[in-house]
């Protein structure tokens, strides 16, 4: 807390002693107004939107304390510091300048002396690297920059979306020439996953499928399992009906990413959610599957030892904790599509 404090005081005076913004030209008539001149050797917001360390609060004291300070702007580019939060990623800083909405919607309306809005930048990838993204995986990174470009989109007035800049390129077009090679590993990453997790589900299936035939203990002369009393025998019969049905719907969903339309606008949505949600499906398919083995065990060797029975429940269900601590980066962004699609419904409903 005390660190924080000192940090406080400390960037209030580094953007106090910052005075690109501060000087002015006295006025030429009587009327009591200022021109704001900026330095053109100072470029305090340039330099505050590059820091990597405790950006947000240097640009939440510099708004409150300095409200000008966000009109400070490259002057060579003619950039503001909405236009370098966004042109560099920096979240941070677009999210404490989001929340001033005024302030927002006069930053939006500049353009620079290229004639970019602040949607060019959002499409421009020369400041910042797509690897850097916490998310792996070409299809993912893509989204992100899909949204990152719905994100800046909220925010710029409508009649900037036809806008073409000094070169004569709109917003789309320079997204969809700067990202045109991450479309194409996209395409190849994500339709080479699915093939291989839909065979795994086919495998998976065939597995579930044939031991729904494959009674343990038999059955008697009238063709009633000979089990059917043990509470171990409800749960291989339920646990395989899961892992079926979980299979089949799974391989359902990995063949649907393989016949869809490979353009931008799915893979903001629509792909990375039948991948998170065909992945989630596969792993609980996997789990019933163990869950079916380890029930079919018990009950041929329910008369033996305890320990024997705990063995086979820790052996059975370590392929399924291998292969969830591996894949749980898929399912943490599952979870997030599945908190995305409910907040979506809620609204929905709160607008009905």
């Amino acid at each position: 807390m005390q660190n924080r404090k000192i940090l406080s005081e400390l960037i209030d005076l580094l953007v106090k002693e910052d005075y690109s913004w501060a000087k002015y030209e006295e006025p030429t008539d009587n009327i009591k107004t200022f021109t704001l001149v900026y330095s053109e050797v100072e470029k305090g917001a340039d330099n505050c939107v590059r820091k990597e360390n405790g950006i947000s609060t240097c640009t939440g004291i510099s708004q409150t304390v300095h409200p000008q300070s966000v009109d400070v702007h490259d002057i060579d580019n003619e950039q503001n510091i909405l236009h370098m939060a966004i042109k560099h990623r920096r979240l941070a800083i677009f999210n404490i300048l989001a929340k001033r909405k005024l302030t927002t919607s006069r930053l939006a309306n500049r353009i620079d002396r290229y004639g970019n809005t602040i949607l060019h930048h959002a499409a421009d990838t020369g400041f910042y690297s797509v690897d850097a993204q916490w998310v792996s995986g070409p299809a993912f990174q893509l989204q992100e920059e899909l949204r990152w470009m719905a994100r800046v989109e909220k925010i710029m007035p409508p009649h900037y979306f036809m806008h073409r800049n000094n070169q004569g390129v709109t917003a789309k077009e320079l997204f969809e020439s700067k990202h045109s090679s991450l479309l194409t590993l996209a395409k190849g990453w994500i339709k080479e996953t699915a093939q291989s997790c839909s065979t795994v589900a086919a495998l998976v299936a065939t597995v579930a499928y044939a031991a729904a035939f494959t009674v343990p203990g038999g059955n008697d002369n009238r063709g009633v399992p000979v089990l059917r009393h043990s509470p171990f025998f409800i749960t291989f019969a339920i646990s395989d009906t899961i892992s079926l049905i979980c299979s089949l719907t799974s391989l359902g969903t990995f063949l649907s990413i393989l016949t869809s339309p490979f353009e931008y606008e799915n893979f903001h949505h629509s792909l990375p959610f039948r991948l998170h949600l065909g992945f989630a499906l596969l792993f609980f398919s996997l789990v019933a599957t163990m869950l079916t083995f380890t029930a079919t065990i018990v009950l041929l060797i329910h008369h033996q030892k305890t320990w024997t029975t705990s063995l086979i429940y820790v052996v059975a269900f370590l392929p399924v904790s291998v292969f969830g601590l591996t894949q749980f980066p898929l399912y943490d962004g599952f979870s997030q599509g599945f908190k995305y699609i409910s907040k979506t419904i809620k609204k929905i409903k709160r607008s009905g």
